[in-house]
């Protein structure tokens, strides 16, 4: 086998392996999650926990679905990070527990939790619960958390989803349903095998003696990755529960829409590049199953990258067979493409009909291409800092 074939080859098989995950996660998802067991514990005491920087807009409307979830005893804080509108007013005005915290170069969410939490460390709750300003939570859903959380002593993270404004265009829609392949299919997979998921940023709930001890004061643009994954190493991986939901709309402008999808992909691939070694590490070290699956979840890149890394391996296999080449590299390819089609279609049919038909799934190429300046960015310059999401 020539040089050429044998990079081809590897190229192949590297993509092979988040395609495989990507389709596994995808069939058992098929099959549902698993039913909730074990002994019924009383409810314990919750803070719910809200960071938010100018949320003016949408702070009202998140506190309102919280309140009435609320049972003697509970709380819920917001963190008035940095703000210089009338989030903390209107945080007030609901009731609820404000603080308000100003600093000139520590700016992000991570900062906004660790002042968040010390401030609740003088009357410590049962469980911690945080809850991202511009999200709704679904009636019942914070008892449902809680309990995961006490129960099984790890943290418990919601279904979150993000939906499309009334009215969007064919783009946000196919954001829609990748997004639902990525929070909702793929940790439904991965928890018919018993397996933990990532942590989403929303709808995370913490035993208390676990969460006073998080290292939360950092600027990383995806902290919830990067603590999930802390914590899967010592023991006390994240848990799926598909019975909490939480919801939030993507933003309606184009600008606001990508600054967005900048922050998340360029911080997924920064966590594949920085993480996956440390977890795969682990997982051999320890001889544990559920943190290599953690491992092969993140070895999976955004869905955009992983057809466009897939397509253009198979383009420059089939030109190398073109020009005498062997075909096993593009056989392989072939093959890497039929079944990562497979795992689309039956995510699709599951869970995004209701968002993109068939002919309209057909026109993801035209959605992937207009990814391409984020992955280039990637490599040009990478975001490293957090940027606030405009609510416009």
């Amino acid at each position: 086998m020539s040089l050429v074939a044998g990079v081809l080859l590897a190229a192949v098989l590297v993509l092979f392996v988040p395609v495989m995950v990507l389709l596994l996660q995808t069939v058992l998802a098929r099959r549902g999650a698993l039913a909730v067991s074990g002994e019924r514990l009383p409810r314990p005491r919750i803070a719910v926990l809200i960071p938010a920087h100018n949320e003016a807009a949408v702070i009202g409307e998140t506190l309102a679905c919280l309140m009435p979830q609320l049972l003697e005893g509970d709380r819920v804080l917001v963190v008035a990070d940095n703000c210089s509108d009338d989030t903390a007013a209107i945080a007030r005005g609901c009731a609820v527990e404000v603080v308000e915290r100003q600093h000139l170069t520590d700016r992000g969410k991570g900062f906004a939790l660790d002042f968040g939490v010390h401030h609740l460390a003088q009357n410590p709750p049962d469980v911690l619960l945080i809850v991202d300003a511009d999200c709704f939570v679904e009636p019942g859903g914070l008892t449902v958390l809680a309990e995961a959380s006490q129960r099984d002593g790890k943290p418990a993270q919601a279904l979150y989803l993000m939906h499309a404004p009334e009215a969007a265009g064919l783009k946000q829609r196919v954001a829609e349903f990748a997004w639902r392949v990525k929070n909702q299919v793929r940790p439904l997979g991965w928890l018919r095998l018993g397996w933990p998921c990532q942590l989403m940023g929303t709808g995370m709930a913490f035993p208390w003696p676990m969460a006073e001890r998080m290292a939360l004061a950092n600027a990383s643009i995806v902290e919830d990755m990067k603590l999930g994954i802390d914590l899967a190493l010592t023991g006390t991986a994240p848990l799926f529960c598909p019975q909490a939901k939480v919801t939030s709309v993507f933003p309606t402008s184009d600008k606001a829409a990508a600054v967005q999808r900048t922050r998340w992909e360029h911080g997924h691939l920064g966590m594949i590049v920085a993480e996956l070694p440390r977890l795969l590490a682990g997982a051999l070290r320890k001889r544990d199953l559920g943190l290599l699956g953690m491992a092969l979840d993140l070895a999976v890149p955004p869905l955009a990258l992983l057809v466009m890394l897939l397509c253009a391996t198979t383009f420059l296999s089939g030109l190398f067979w073109l020009f005498g080449g062997a075909a096993l590299p593009l056989l392989f390819a072939l093959v890497c493409c039929f079944l990562l089609a497979v795992a689309v279609v039956i995510a699709w049919y599951g869970w995004g009909r209701d968002v993109v038909s068939l002919g309209e799934l057909l026109s993801i190429p035209g959605y992937i291409l207009a990814k391409i300046p984020i992955y280039l960015g990637f490599v040009r310059k990478r975001q490293k800092e957090w940027v606030r999401t405009d609510r416009e």
